[in-house]
């Protein structure tokens, strides 16, 4: 626990200096605040674009606060994670090829405190983040738009859709322990995008996975949530990420030896 303490102080403050506790955040929070203001001033929007032939109106529908928080789940289903994947892929991979894990790896280090430190700063920033871009769309939307989503089932969500993000950074993460830093984006974002694809394609065939966390987190905006599958896709979600922590483990203590001089 010493040495977790240790590895937890070093990536704050690493996160610190690299800014990565800034960006990350604030990128979030933007996305937060560029979804419902646009959906809101779209009409005037096309307006101003001129150009348009006479006597052509644009239908716009009615968008409701839970429309708004599930067009933005798309955007972080695809940009967030995106930003995370290359925000964590050289958690690990990035000491080594740089050559500042020589200086751990020379000393009795706990490969699992040392793991363990990196992937929760990097889940705590991470989580972090998306709650704090969807706090800012709520604030937006409290404004904006009617028939805003209860408190209640909001929590409710953000706490579902945390379990999917813990899930994406843990990949992540776990893959700059065993690849290079370029192999761990490449790996991460394959079967991070291929499953949702897969998903998209196929999803009703298997309802207990990752992937399906954001969809049934909406369902608690939606009022009518479907718990039959929720809670299996769950505990499959929970036991991959407990699997791929001790995968990260024990890459990073095989990969030791791999660190640049």
């Amino acid at each position: 626990m010493k040495q977790y303490g240790i590895f937890m102080r070093k990536e704050w403050r690493e996160q610190i200096r690299g800014f990565k506790i800034i960006w990350v955040p604030l990128l979030f929070i933007f996305f937060g605040a560029l979804e419902p203001l646009t959906y809101h001033f779209l009409p005037q929007i096309m307006d101003s674009i001129g150009n348009v032939p006479d006597g052509m109106e644009f239908s716009f529908p009615d968008l409701t606060g839970t429309d708004i928080i599930g067009s933005l789940t798309g955007q972080y289903q695809l940009i967030g994670i995106l930003v995370l994947v290359l925000a964590f892929m050289g958690t690990l991979s990035g000491e080594r090829k740089s050559g500042t894990g020589t200086l751990l790896y020379v000393r009795p280090i706990s490969y699992s405190s040392y793991f363990l430190a990196k992937w929760t700063a990097a889940s705590l920033l991470a989580v972090a983040s998306v709650w704090l871009g969807y706090g800012m769309a709520m604030t937006y939307i409290i404004q904006l738009y009617e028939h805003v989503p209860a408190a209640g089932d909001l929590i409710r969500f953000l706490l579902v859709y945390g379990v999917w993000i813990l899930f994406a950074v843990t990949l992540t993460v776990a893959a700059s322990a065993a690849l290079p830093t370029g192999g761990a984006a490449g790996a991460s974002l394959a079967v991070l995008f291929l499953g949702q694809i897969i998903d998209g394609l196929v999803g009703k065939y298997w309802p207990w996975t990752p992937w399906k966390l954001a969809e049934y987190g909406l369902s608690y905006l939606a009022g009518s949530p479907d718990t039959s599958d929720f809670y299996g896709a769950l505990a499959v979600t929970a036991g991959l990420i407990v699997l791929l922590v001790f995968l990260g483990i024990a890459a990073a203590g095989k990969n030791a030896s791999r660190a640049k001089v």
